[in-house]
């Protein structure tokens, strides 16, 4: 039973730089999503088009697109990425906008091509604006429900962090802006854990979705985790999820 605690004590504990789970491998499954996020981008980011990333995290999946450095920019919010963007991909070229405030302040106007977020803030407007007339817009999120059963678990008064950030408000907020919607899709696709440590490291790097997270304050809901383990082989949640693929109009 220490050893147990021990275990989750030092999950708590561990640090991610950048927005990588491999620590996790092996530990979780996540369902496949009826869409393909990086499909979606691929389809509309031609060569030579000028293209930003809003927050990056470490520029992960952004470079997997391999897209031209000297044509691609990124924002990012957190310092501890910002620093190790600084050392990875400024040097290749690739433009970086510290965005602490995830407004895209200091990002020029009617710039570029094409704009991709990826669990990102959503400044529609700013969005907008920094889009050339014609260009495309293309975003996943995590809706607001996200591991909404979990997090009431641990946090029984818990709340969600953006109640607002789900598919309907979204789409109509950019629609007002006027973005032209070409896919709206919405899922929820089970998420489950293998054991009760994967989920301390992930509740630990996810905040926002449990703040004050504690693992000896809560070690008696650990344990009862552990005890439904013993019985099921996994705890499952559920991800909220939606994807927009938009369009800036020529006019």
């Amino acid at each position: 039973m220490i050893n147990l605690e021990n275990s989750w004590l030092k999950e708590a504990h561990q640090s991610m730089h950048g927005w990588d789970f491999d620590h996790l491998a092996g530990r979780w499954q996540t369902e496949t999503l009826p869409w393909d996020y990086k499909t979606l981008v691929r389809e509309r980011l031609r060569p030579d088009a000028q293209w930003l990333d809003i927050d990056t995290g470490g520029g992960e999946l952004m470079s997997q697109f391999e897209h031209r450095p000297d044509l691609t920019a990124v924002t990012e919010g957190w310092q501890p990425n910002i620093d190790l963007l600084r050392q990875t991909l400024v040097p290749t070229g690739v433009t970086l906008y510290p965005d602490s405030a995830e407004q895209l302040t200091a990002v020029p106007n009617a710039t570029f091509d094409m704009v991709t977020n990826s669990h990102g803030a959503m400044p529609i407007a700013r969005i907008g604006e920094v889009l050339k007339p014609g260009g495309w817009f293309v975003t996943q999120q995590v809706g607001a429900t996200n591991n909404y059963s979990l997090s009431r678990f641990f946090a029984e008064r818990y709340q969600s962090a953006y109640p607002d950030n789900h598919l309907l408000t979204v789409v109509t907020r950019m629609q007002a802006a006027g973005f032209e919607i070409l896919r709206a899709d919405q899922a929820f696709v089970k998420m489950s854990f293998r054991d009760i440590g994967a989920i301390v490291y992930y509740a630990t790097v996810i905040p926002w979705e449990f703040p004050n997270f504690d693992v000896t304050r809560i070690l008696p809901k650990l344990h009862q985790l552990q005890a439904l383990l013993a019985v099921n082989g996994q705890i499952t949640t559920f991800e909220d999820r939606f994807v927009i693929v938009a369009h800036k109009p020529n006019r």
